[in-house]
């Protein structure tokens, strides 16, 4: 009888462990990150680049072939929420070999400006402008497009509008620019170029 209470007792512990470590492992897949393909929240703000049209081929000056200059980026200031108080700008490229590359990370864009201009300085800090975090090439800024040579990579860039302004340095990676998303994002908007070499 004592026998049987206990194999109850720890059959009970077990599956108990098994729930909550299911839980966490939902909730925390359930976190969806900003460079997700489909995100939960509305996707309204106009974005566009100057530069070329949705889904058409990047310039060569803005890519490691060329000039390495920081595509221009606009949007409408119509399209952003009403409680926006700051911008986000990302563009990352989903196709890379070893999972999704950052080329651009540019946050606490003010509401008084509805561009990016080409070729903004690799600074911490653009007066006017924001601040910039560390693409993965290990540089502060802007890094082009840079596929392996044989393959086209699709290369999206995402502006978030937020209801805070980031209380965050310049210079900070992705996942520290995600944790300091959660809970602040109330749409986004992108446009997307491809480039191959």
């Amino acid at each position: 009888m004592r026998l049987n209470k206990l194999l109850y007792i720890v059959i009970v512990v077990v599956l108990a462990v098994l729930a909550i470590s299911l839980f966490m492992y939902y909730t925390a897949t359930k976190t969806v990150s900003i460079l997700s393909e489909k995100l939960d929240k509305p996707m309204n703000i106009a974005v566009y680049s100057p530069a070329f049209s949705y889904g058409s081929r990047i310039p060569v000056k803005y890519t490691c072939d060329g000039l390495d200059i920081s595509i221009p980026v606009k949007w409408d200031p119509n399209t952003l929420p009403k409680d926006t108080r700051s911008l986000v700008l990302v563009m990352f490229d989903p196709d890379a070999p070893r999972g999704v590359f950052i080329h651009w990370i540019l946050y606490n864009i003010p509401l008084n400006i509805t561009e990016i201009p080409e070729n903004i300085p690799g600074k911490p800090l653009v007066k006017g402008i924001g601040l910039q975090g560390i693409n993965d090439f290990g540089r502060i800024g802007y890094g082009g497009p840079c596929p392996p040579k044989g393959s086209s990579h699709r290369y999206f860039i995402r502006l978030f509008a937020l209801d805070t302004v980031l209380d965050l340095k310049p210079g900070v990676s992705i996942k520290e620019l995600e944790e300091a998303l959660r809970g602040h994002i109330l749409a986004y908007g992108e446009t997307m170029g491809v480039y191959g070499r």
